[in-house]
């Protein structure tokens, strides 16, 4: 099996050296912030209401793992799930439980110790009146999204850590040996694969796929962003975000993890160690480029593309062109969720539960709200002005977000 990264183990030891304020009071213990450590919240006039219209618990939580499961909205509802298989659909405008299912049992970690191993990694994902999810016992299993039974699951080659999608009749997932794989949405039949070379060091994720008009558009740990002819897998193009740098192992790390953009004028995808480039759809061609380093979703909205860096600073760039329109440095090494976007606001959560709301003009600050207590790191989706997101706790939450009166 390949050596393969976690990349929550890499935000940890990097923050080891910031545990000393528990012993601010020594006389020999220097208690002035460290510039690594994670920046304090600092007070604003806030200019926007956000509101928690409704909340439900889904199961136990995403465990200590680092696990991100995005919810999935499909119509009247937003499905979303725990890291131990339980997969719920609520009524996304007043939260109320439509159907619940469980699609397997966690293995204790330890005998008789009681504690459970998390398994559900890659999710939720959706399409052809699918919910899809993904296990790290390299299954892919699919429910039904008006009542939420099981319709099929596939074992495929590998891990499956991000969401699965689907289309043009199709269900099309990422392994974490490097594969995109198609699978027959009726029947889970597997129906084609390609398979890219696995670095020997490469971060614990993978780019979910994205489906748009008979394409399918993934990133991969080498570096690349391929699209793919859906019916067929019959390669488009490939671009390489990165090219692998540095001696070490650790510093050739270039995986396209985040998921790309799909636009009709351009592709947007960013690498870690690397760099955020737009491509064109038809060919893969750079249309411009920008050095940055992100393992994260990115986000598309008021003429900008926004990045959350691996200091967790926001950026805007000109979709256009790539210039660096604001830089949101307020929130740094604060383990910030991928960002969302709509309107004239850019959400971001953080390790401590905060939402924060920007402005998309200028990134200033907006309004925050704690909550959930346990840290928000999944991805957040926005639908009808309405933001879902799912805490480490569990919490599914949808938030309103207005300008104050």
């Amino acid at each position: 099996m390949r050596n393969r990264l976690n990349v929550a183990a890499i935000l940890a030891l990097s923050l080891l050296a910031g545990g000393c304020s528990w012993f601010s009071w020594l006389p020999w213990v220097d208690s002035k912030p460290k510039p690594d450590e994670p920046a304090d919240l600092t007070s604003y006039k806030a200019q926007v209401t956000i509101s928690q219209r409704w909340s439900a618990s889904i199961g136990s939580g995403l465990g200590k793992k680092y696990v991100r499961l995005t919810p999935y909205v499909v119509a009247d509802r937003v499905v979303a799930a725990d890291a131990y298989g339980n997969v719920e659909a609520h009524d996304r405008f007043k939260g109320k439980r439509l159907w619940k299912t469980r699609v397997g049992r966690p293995h204790s970690s330890t005998f008789g110790s009681g504690k459970k191993d998390t398994f559900l990694a890659g999710g939720v994902g959706g399409g052809e009146g699918l919910v899809l999810v993904g296990t790290t016992r390299a299954e892919v299993i699919a429910l039904g999204v008006a009542d939420g039974k099981e319709k099929w699951r596939t074992q495929v080659s590998s891990e499956v850590l991000s969401a699965p999608t689907a289309g043009q009749s199709l269900a099309y997932a990422a392994t974490s040996d490097g594969r995109l794989v198609a699978l027959d949405a009726g029947t889970g039949e597997q129906k084609w694969t390609y398979d890219t070379q696995v670095p020997p060091l490469s971060l614990r994720g993978t780019s979910a796929p994205v489906f748009d008009h008979g394409v399918v558009v993934t990133g991969f740990a080498n570096g690349k962003v391929g699209a793919f002819r859906a019916a067929s897998g019959e390669p488009l193009w490939d671009q390489r975000i990165m090219l692998p740098q540095g001696r070490s192992e650790l510093e050739r790390i270039v995986d396209v993890d985040g998921t790309p953009i799909f636009r009709p004028t351009a592709i947007f995808a960013a690498s870690f160690q690397g760099r955020v480039k737009a491509l064109r759809p038809s060919d893969g061609s750079v249309i411009w480029e920008h050095e940055t380093s992100t393992s994260v979703d990115l986000a598309e909205s008021f003429g900008h593309v926004y990045v959350v860096n691996q200091d967790d600073d926001v950026l805007a760039f000109d979709e256009r062109n790539g210039d660096v329109a604001w830089e949101q440095r307020g929130l740094f090494r604060r383990k910030l969720s991928p960002p969302v976007a709509f309107d004239n606001y850019v959400v971001v959560a953080d390790s401590d539960g905060y939402v924060h709301v920007l402005a998309a003009s200028d990134g200033r600050f907006l309004g925050r709200k704690k909550v959930d207590g346990s840290g928000i790191r999944s991805p957040m989706i926005e639908a009808d002005g309405l933001v879902y997101l799912l805490g480490n706790s569990g919490k599914l939450a949808a938030l309103s977000i207005a300008p104050k009166k």
